[in-house]
């Protein structure tokens, strides 16, 4: 029987019932099946990815006017005004900053955020790092509540045995700042020239650009990267928006940490 060396075994299907594969030369069959499997596997991505396409653009346009602005499956959604977390309505709320410094051991920040639950107060971000003290780590948390509750908060966070001291503060008496990251779409990037605007009009800096996307880098305080985000999300551009938590440090020329470590070292002198 003459053998059809165009056949591989990945083109058979029944390799049961056919010894047609049997024959060849095992390299050869081989060769021929992983050339098979791949044109396979090829054009099956590729109808997935365009009737998937189809369907998400499809699907999109009938909701609320979305569109497609690339290749691919990534769609620019605009953001629904008033569901970006802080810009939700907190009653008139002022937003207050605790900086909290502890001892550096496993399960302090979960000895935290446990007060905030208890109280039902809603963490708006949580920033945690390692201070200029060594063996001290530094939280940065944001929450919108009124004066009493802030100072209640940091009182009953005090009393965890490796927290060292926790303050709250109002925007005025510190200096804040946050990063955030926007990936705008490349396509209407170039074809509209008031984003480029925006984006040099708010002293941002573009980190990426390709084909599909551009990365901008926005810092500053929280009011200017909002409107960062606000004015280009108008324009319909803005793919992914992401921020960072506040840092922060106080206005006070004196650190409120030295002085309380100053305080205990002298205490333990004189015990």
């Amino acid at each position: 029987m003459e053998t059809n060396k165009n056949i591989g075994a990945a083109e058979c299907g029944d390799c049961n019932t056919c010894g047609k594969c049997d024959e060849l030369n095992s390299a050869e069959s081989f060769d021929a099946a992983v050339r098979a499997a791949a044109a396979i596997d090829r054009d099956s991505y590729e109808k997935n990815l365009a009737r998937q396409r189809r369907a998400t653009l499809a699907n999109d346009t009938k909701q609320d006017g979305q569109h497609e602005t690339f290749s691919r499956n990534a769609v620019a959604r605009r953001s629904s005004a008033g569901q970006e977390g802080s810009l939700l309505n907190h009653e008139g709320l002022p937003l207050f900053t605790l900086i909290i410094y502890s001892e550096n051991y496993a399960g302090v920040l979960n000895q935290i955020t446990a007060v905030f639950t208890r109280r039902q107060v809603n963490i708006e971000s949580l920033n945690v790092c390692s201070s200029s003290t060594p063996g001290v780590h530094k939280y940065t948390i944001t929450c919108y509540c009124k004066q009493e509750m802030a100072e209640m908060l940091c009182k009953q966070i005090e009393k965890k045995i490796d927290v060292l001291q926790a303050n709250c503060f109002n925007d005025d008496e510190i200096f804040i700042l946050e990063t955030s990251l926007l990936k705008l779409s490349t396509p209407m990037v170039l074809a509209n020239p008031d984003i480029s605007r925006i984006v040099r009009r708010f002293d941002a800096r573009i980190v990426e650009v390709n084909p599909t996307y551009t990365t901008v880098e926005k810092t500053g305080i929280t009011s200017d990267v909002l409107e960062n985000f606000n004015q280009l999300n108008e324009l319909g551009c803005v793919l992914q928006f992401v921020r960072s938590g506040r840092i922060a440090i106080t206005k006070s020329c004196i650190e409120r940490l030295d002085q309380y470590i100053a305080k205990r070292e002298e205490e333990h002198q004189n015990n």
